[in-house]
């Protein structure tokens, strides 16, 4: 059994200035006023018309990230529909294997790291059930019958796409302090590299 924290990865790298000039390009569309388009008027513009509420501009640009979580964070994020997404499968995925080391991952819940009990009832019980998928892929049970007993805490890894309106949106949901601890164990520090890496857009909700 192995256990780890949850974390997150951009897929490419992210040039947020050029983000700015796309969405800047796209957006003056509507107006057509192309002729102002200079060198530093993209931030100005898309201030503008994000405290307008002319929103849909940024739909143009999109980023994808890998999430690393746990199955339970996981059902939550793939509430937002206007979304991509490819996801580690447990129907196909035999963690038996030696590609996964022949054990679970788990992802540490990081509420009881200061209840020693509580992490240790969380800790035999995890171990109890990867023995007991084991056994049960030794039995001939494939897979995708097998997982039936995996815990909420296994590991998994997503492939998120949004556009830059649809992960406003995530962030507005899931850094609230209604947010479950562990969304906003993931979300809290994805906000605060988007708005490092993308001028403007992320600022008002930092």
């Amino acid at each position: 059994m192995k256990i780890i924290v949850p974390g997150f990865s951009f897929y490419e790298e992210i040039d947020g200035m050029k983000v700015l000039r796309n969405i800047e390009k796209a957006g003056r569309t509507c107006y057509k006023s192309e002729d102002k388009i200079m060198d530093l008027s993209a931030k100005k513009f898309v201030r503008n018309i994000l405290k307008s509420g002319h929103e849909s501009v940024i739909e143009h640009e999109k980023i994808t990230v890998k999430i690393i979580c746990d199955r339970g964070v996981s059902h939550e994020i793939v509430r937002h529909r206007i979304a991509s997404y490819s996801q580690e499968s447990t129907r196909y995925c035999n963690y038996t294997e030696n590609k996964f080391g022949k054990e679970l991952t788990l992802i540490r819940p990081f509420f009881w790291n200061d209840a020693p009990e509580k992490f240790a009832i969380w800790k035999e019980t995890m171990q109890n059930i990867e023995n007991n998928y084991a056994l049960l892929i030794s039995l001939g049970a494939k897979p995708e019958e097998a997982r039936s007993i995996l815990p909420n805490s296994l590991k998994t890894e997503i492939v998120v796409t949004m556009n830059l309106r649809e992960w406003r949106h995530f962030f507005k949901l899931r850094t609230s302090l209604k947010a479950h601890p562990q969304m906003r164990e993931i979300a809290v520090p994805l906000l605060k590299r988007f708005n490092e890496l993308i001028p403007i857009i992320f600022d008002d909700l930092c």
